[in-house]
């Protein structure tokens, strides 16, 4: 049997994004959940009206309170500041964990600070089995290594792998191409795996923390980083359809 996956994030109050998105990606592959909360936020689909971070004593509990039983894996998402990033680190059981580096939202609003991603960056970084940064992602931890503003994707993802983490997947829905995104696999040691879809019309929020919790519910159940990858994008896949012949239906 499948130990659950341990999702901590933050609680989006619009439903769309964090743990709320996490949890329908986790139960759409059949597995169990954990949930520790980082934050309680108020928002809507277009903005960010609030953010409180919880103690990172009450994190602690909660993280130890899911692990009592055991987990197949840990999804990790906003993480607010360095003191949820040390509290989560020191925590960590050794099982796969997907970090999506959620350092701003959608609209704009930080959700972690220069001393929280440096904590990132030197605390989980090792742990992780698969990084998933999106474009604007990427640029940020770029800066924060302190690598020159030329330095190509390819080479950003070297330096991850070199600080530690196993994979890095580059989401791509920002790479402003019109017909199709590419999301790229960097492994050390191993050629870049590309995974290529057809983009759609509209944009969905919570992309993001969907692919990212998928990927880790198929690690928990035993796959590998490039068959969870796939997993992941299938059910991805399957929500644009499906909000796709909704929007067809309305305008029918």
């Amino acid at each position: 049997m499948t130990c659950p996956v341990l999702l901590i994030g933050g609680l989006d109050s619009s439903g769309g994004a964090g743990i709320a998105r996490d949890l329908l990606a986790v139960h759409d592959a059949g597995l169990t959940t954990r949930i520790a909360a980082t934050a309680v936020t108020a928002q809507t689909d277009r903005r960010v009206l609030a953010v409180n971070p919880v103690s990172p004593d009450l994190l602690a509990a909660q993280i130890e309170a899911a692990l009592e039983d055991g987990v197949g894996a840990v999804k990790i998402g906003a993480l607010c500041n360095a003191g949820l990033v040390r509290t989560v680190a020191a925590r960590l059981p050794d099982v796969p964990v997907v970090l999506d580096p959620v350092l701003c939202s959608s609209s704009g609003h930080a959700l972690l600070e220069s001393e929280g991603i440096q904590a990132l960056l030197d605390l989980l970084l090792p742990r992780t089995t698969v990084l998933t940064p999106n474009l604007p992602e990427l640029a940020a931890l770029k800066s924060a290594l302190n690598l020159d503003p030329a330095t190509e994707q390819d080479d950003v993802a070297g330096a991850l792998l070199d600080r530690g983490c196993q994979s890095v997947l580059l989401k791509g829905g920002h790479n402003g191409h019109s017909t199709y995104s590419t999301d790229i696999l960097y492994q050390a040691n191993c050629s870049p795996l590309s995974f290529r879809s057809m983009r759609y019309p509209f944009d969905l929020r919570g992309t993001g923390c969907q692919l990212a919790s998928g990927v880790a519910a198929a690690l928990a159940d035993g796959r590998s980083i490039s068959d969870a990858i796939r997993a992941a994008r299938r059910s991805l896949e399957k929500r644009f359809q499906k909000v796709g012949e909704g929007c067809a239906m309305a305008s029918a």
